[in-house]
């Protein structure tokens, strides 16, 4: 077991790059189609190569798999799938020789129906107590106990043979905890405690808003207020408690917080509290520059009262990939939407994503980087026969689900699978070979050497804020430190403001010299 992070912060995580690790589709180090631990093992020197300060792996405990890995039937093991927790070990360490810091996901709002404590509840045990079982509504208890609706579509509740329903607010396969309960509470702070003294620097929190609800379980009626089960004032105490525990190691939290309310959401991010929480504005911002500046200034505001540094995400494992949703249209794109067959403009969305890229990376704070975005993937279209999402069957296959985006990487043009391994879990498109690793780090043009070139750039923008400066309708321009980023949004090419040197474009300059449309620069002023 490896030695306990000392208990001292030197705020690596406020303007650290973060990759997420899908560890299913990263790279199969076995041979069986799966990706695991020894599969990311053997690509840290491309993470390094890369330029990132960390790592967060999505979770790679035992499980069922019904939910990707989001229903855990043991915290405090490694999904036979993916390695073992010895491998888990030897990760975290070899990573950290690298510089890079490993983040693990913690799902604390419900686990897996074969977790010891659900298996031993729907045998009678005390640990009934730990849920939420209640009896039905209606004549003979044939109606769900309240109105609430599961996050994947259909109610939130599934009937048992004994007559009683349990609380899901996910898939039936994941039954909710209930958090007034002391030893739920207990477990997830021994949890961390257990990754924090395997050297994990930090833990992302999925759900983090969803964890506590009113003891009575009433409807969600329109205009009720607080909310039965989001963002309740109760959580506060529970992360408060956690802030404590990773006080003791120097580990930090980042919290998956879907919050439209700017105040409530900083009150996660207070000193006692989460360090950092995703700012999913941004991400779900539409290509206009207007939209872009005006969550940028929001996020900024939201985030200074408490001191938090902001994060910045283009896409992850839960959305539409970046070259697909900016290639769709100009404007007024959902980026949740994955409809089938969706027309999409790869070259558009290729150009958008090569500049939205720069504007994240110039951004102060936390950038995260979903796997492959590095390469330009664009979301997959998967046969129905091979979803495997949840989302598709709850949803009675009007919702395509979140595979697209979970497709295997492609590595090594030239091998069987785009060197991904065994033949995948999930089906690789024709042609994913052409977006592999490494052809792309040969290609000075390629959106990996982008990447790699703006993250080891980075630093020339400082530590400060960004300082708006005067550009033409549909140009977003600002300055930090010595070094300007200019991202032109509007229909027609535009003049570059005064500087000293290019340090880097997301494409060519027209011949004239000016920024085309859909590009972004960093210069030096």
């Amino acid at each position: 077991m490896g030695q306990p992070t000392p208990a001292t912060d030197d705020g690596w995580w406020r303007s650290a790059v973060i990759y997420q690790v899908y560890v299913r589709s990263f790279a199969d180090g076995d041979g069986d189609g799966t990706g695991d631990l020894a599969g990311v093992r053997a690509r840290l020197p491309y993470l390094a190569e890369l330029g990132v300060d960390a790592l967060w792996c999505n979770p790679w405990y035992r499980s069922p798999m019904k939910d990707g890995g989001y229903d855990v039937a043991d915290y405090r093991a490694v999904d036979p799938a993916f390695g073992t927790l010895a491998e888990a070990e030897k990760l975290i360490a070899e990573a950290r020789e690298l510089g890079i810091r490993t983040l693990v996901d913690i799902v604390p709002n419900h686990v897996s129906d074969q977790h010891p404590w659900f298996r031993a509840a729907l045998a009678g045990g005390p640990e009934r107590e730990l849920f939420h079982f209640r009896p039905g509504r209606g004549e003979h208890g044939e109606l769900p106990p309240n109105d609430w609706q599961s996050e994947f579509g259909g109610p939130a509740w599934t009937r048992l043979p004994d007559g009683d329903w349990y609380l899901h607010l996910f898939a039936p396969e994941q039954p909710d905890l209930n958090w007034a309960h002391p030893a739920v509470r207990q477990e997830h702070e021994d949890i961390l405690r257990f990754w924090f003294e395997r050297g994990v620097a930090g833990v992302r929190i999925d759900s983090a808003a969803l964890l506590v609800k009113h003891p009575e379980l009433p409807d969600v009626t329109e205009g009720r207020d607080p909310h039965p089960y989001v963002d309740r004032d109760e959580l506060h105490d529970v992360y408060r408690a956690w802030r404590a525990v990773a006080d003791e190691y120097g580990a930090v939290f980042v919290g998956e917080v879907w919050l439209p309310d700017a105040e409530r959401f900083a009150r996660y991010l207070r000193p006692d509290e989460l360090h950092t929480a995703f700012n999913f504005s941004f991400m779900s911002c539409p290509w206009d520059a207007a939209r872009l500046r005006r969550s940028i200034d929001d996020t900024l505001a939201e985030h200074a009262p408490v001191g938090a540094p902001a994060t910045w995400v283009l896409c992850n494992h839960d959305v539409t990939r970046t070259v697909t949703r900016y290639g769709r249209a100009d404007t007024g794109f959902d980026f949740a939407t994955k409809a089938f067959g969706t027309p999409t403009d790869l070259a558009l969305g290729t150009r958008r994503a090569r500049a939205a890229a720069l504007l994240s990376l110039a951004l102060p704070g936390v950038v995260y980087v979903y796997q492959g975005e590095e390469l330009g993937l664009p979301e997959a279209d998967i046969p129905l026969d091979r979803i495997e999402d949840p989302m598709h069957a709850r949803s009675g296959g009007t919702d395509p689900g979140r595979d697209g985006c979970r497709v295997p990487l492609p590595w090594a043009a030239g091998e069987p699978h785009a060197g991904f391994g065994g033949e995948p879990w999930l089906p690789q498109p024709d042609g994913w070979a052409a977006y592999a690793a490494d052809r792309q780090a040969e290609d000075p043009g390629s959106m990996l050497r982008l990447y790699r070139e703006a993250v080891r750039l980075r630093p020339v923008f400082g530590d400060g804020p960004p300082t708006w400066l005067p550009a033409p309708d549909g140009v977003l321009a600002f300055a930090r430190a010595d070094a300007l980023c200019v991202v032109n949004l509007s229909d027609t090419p535009v003049d570059l403001p005064a500087h000293s040197a290019l340090l880097l474009a997301g494409g060519p300059l027209d011949t004239a010299g000016r920024l085309p449309r859909d590009t972004a620069v960093w210069l030096r002023a």
